[in-house]
């Protein structure tokens, strides 16, 4: 099965740069791949690479590591992520203080007092209540949302160089969601870190990342900044997700759905594989070949036959 084909993108140090698609489209496997965390049948093309440039410290070429303790540099130090699933992402019988304090202590030089008071700051930044007594409870005390919230302190605390966050405010209601965007945006500002942030809510993205990725089916379709793709996207597909959107200025409008259904990665279409689903569709072309990934204007690039016909459309307006 070919879950990701062809992706490629860099994130700067205090850059954030939004990953976004439809459930099934690969984005989850592209963000485990950065730290080997995909199964163990899984095979990556001799071509592929992951580096990892850190401050003082000589590149990781990620996929050439075959130990798994060469790898704690990586996972925790250089990069952390927020899974998408905040039930399965604490051990259910050791405490969530002493997890977090464990991963600090595997990570840095601190003390197990020092590393505690850190991880108390980092749960009411997150806006945890009474941090301190939540410290020493289970991860089955806390609510969803809660567990969810001390899974972004935890994964935080660290303050690795990369962040990848993995849909990180889907359970947590609208305030709280804020609160968390900020505090991310805050540790960008005020520690130089990069974030991957995945998620499928372009509100989300347009408030908070400065380039965005539109990945369909294993490959990236779209790429530039936030301002260029949300306002004039270039690809078929990114206008449909933004058509998607509900419209509050006009509560009557009807829905726009991207019309038809993902496929499935074990029968992937020929040439461009959006064509079963796309408006815009070229007859004898878009079925049979596969659309180079080409610029479409400044720091924009785009992988749809159209920009043949039309140019880089989108991209002067």
């Amino acid at each position: 099965i070919t879950a990701v084909d062809q992706v490629s993108f860099d994130i700067a140090p205090g850059q954030i740069l939004g990953l976004v698609g439809e459930s099934g489209s690969g984005k989850s496997v592209t963000a485990k791949s950065l730290m080997r965390l995909n199964g163990d049948n899984t095979v990556y093309d001799a071509e592929s690479r992951i580096t990892l440039n850190m401050p003082g410290a000589a590149p990781i070429e990620v996929l050439s590591l075959r130990r798994e303790r060469d790898m704690i540099p990586v996972r925790g130090g250089g990069i952390s992520m927020i899974f998408q699933e905040p039930m399965a992402s604490f051990a259910p019988a050791i405490k969530v203080g002493d997890q977090m304090v464990e991963q600090l202590q595997l990570h840095s030089a601190m003390t197990r007092a020092e590393a505690r008071e850190l991880s108390i700051e980092m749960l009411a930044r997150v806006g945890i209540p009474e941090p301190a007594r939540r410290f020493d409870q289970y991860a089955f005390e806390f609510s969803g949302g809660m567990r969810q919230r001390a899974m972004i302190a935890m994964a935080l605390s660290t303050k690795p160089k990369l962040l990848i966050a993995d849909e990180p405010t889907t359970a947590l209601d609208v305030t709280i969601q804020a609160q968390v965007i900020d505090l991310m945006k805050d540790l960008v500002a005020e520690f130089g870190m990069a974030i991957l942030f995945i998620t499928h809510d372009l509100g989300v993205i347009a408030q908070t990342a400065d380039r965005v990725a539109v990945m369909y089916l294993g490959r990236i379709v779209e790429q530039g900044s936030v301002r260029q793709v949300i306002n004039a996207p270039a690809h078929p597909y990114t206008r449909g997700l933004i058509n998607a959107l509900p419209k509050l200025h006009d509560l009557d409008a009807p829905l726009t759905p991207v019309p038809g259904d993902i496929p499935s990665p074990l029968d992937r279409p020929s040439g461009c594989v959006f064509h079963t689903r796309c408006p815009e569709v070229i007859a004898g072309r878009c079925a049979a070949e596969v659309p180079g990934y080409r610029p479409a204007g400044e720091g924009r690039r785009v992988a749809c036959h159209r920009l043949d016909e039309t140019g880089a459309r989108g991209a002067a307006q």
